[in-house]
């Protein structure tokens, strides 16, 4: 890169210049070169294979709420590092390295909206932040938005996506689950539904815990949804798995969720769900 070039890129208020990385986007799945706004446009789903994508909390909360708006609910603050954990890394410098990547304070975010109509609380795990792991950052943030749902009287929706537990937070992110599940339990003693959406991936202890404990689960198409790793579970029972094993599409054949969801459909369905389990959280006109 030349002194000039460097000199232009510093400068934020210019518009940035296209290049071949940001006007083309090759797919994860069929390797098909697409222009970026066409895939944009499209959900962030291929428009060659279907094949749907991992997306940022914001992104997901633009798609799902009416006209892209929502308020963003305020984030838990939690100890940060408290086994003062170290690897080749510090764990401190680990948070530090994801919230400059991706300009949030951790992997979870909840919001306030509407879906066709419906008020809700959304809350998202953000693949891109240390792979959505569940720490007690997580772990509270989860609580803080059923909290917030029943405060307000509101549906909880959740859209999964994580590689598992933090381990860096040993077991206080194990803790983590049942935090959750007591949680969802006061969701229920308060009559409010509670849905999950499982995105890829959707593994470990988070698939352990709140993901499959919804009144209803959802899924988007190919999603990665399992606990163990497929070569773990082969090499532990010395048996070859099926094709598509931990897939949306198995999961759903084997009753292990209700049903698989295209993204450019899942807002009206949720919408729907609400509107049957919760007819009174409609905004009123």
């Amino acid at each position: 890169m030349s002194w000039l070039s460097r000199v232009r890129n510093s400068i934020t208020f210019l518009p940035k210049r296209q290049t071949t990385d940001t006007l083309w986007h090759k797919c994860k799945n069929c390797d098909a070169m697409v222009f970026t706004k066409e895939w944009e446009d499209n959900l962030q789903v291929c428009p060659r294979c279907d094949h749907h994508d991992r997306i940022r909390a914001r992104t997901r909360f633009e798609q799902v709420f009416d006209e892209g708006e929502y308020t963003l609910l305020a984030t838990p603050d939690v100890r940060e590092d408290p086994l003062k954990f170290r690897d080749t890394k510090k764990y401190t410098d680990r948070i530090k390295a994801a919230r400059v990547a991706t300009e949030e304070k951790d992997a979870f975010l909840n919001a306030r909206g509407r879906i066709e109509g419906h008020e809700a609380i959304v809350g998202v795990q953000d693949f891109a932040f240390m792979g959505g792991s569940m720490g007690v950052a997580v772990g509270s943030a989860f609580v803080s938005g059923v909290q917030a749902a029943i405060a307000a009287k509101l549906p909880f929706i959740i859209f999964t996506a994580a590689g598992g537990a933090r381990m860096q937070e040993g077991i206080l992110s194990l803790m983590q689950m049942p935090r959750a599940t007591v949680a969802i339990e006061m969701l229920r003693e308060a009559g409010l539904p509670y849905i999950v959406v499982l995105t890829d991936p959707t593994t470990g202890g988070v698939t352990a815990s709140y993901a499959m404990l919804g009144d209803v689960q959802l899924a988007e198409p190919g999603a990665l949804i399992g606990f163990a790793g497929q070569r773990v579970i082969e090499q532990t029972i010395r048996e070859k798995l099926p094709d598509g094993f931990q897939r949306a599409e198995y999961l759903l054949e084997h009753g292990m969720i209700d049903m698989v969801v295209h993204r450019a459909e899942l807002r009206s369905r949720l919408g729907q769900l609400i509107g049957y389990l919760a007819p009174s959280s409609q905004a009123a006109a």
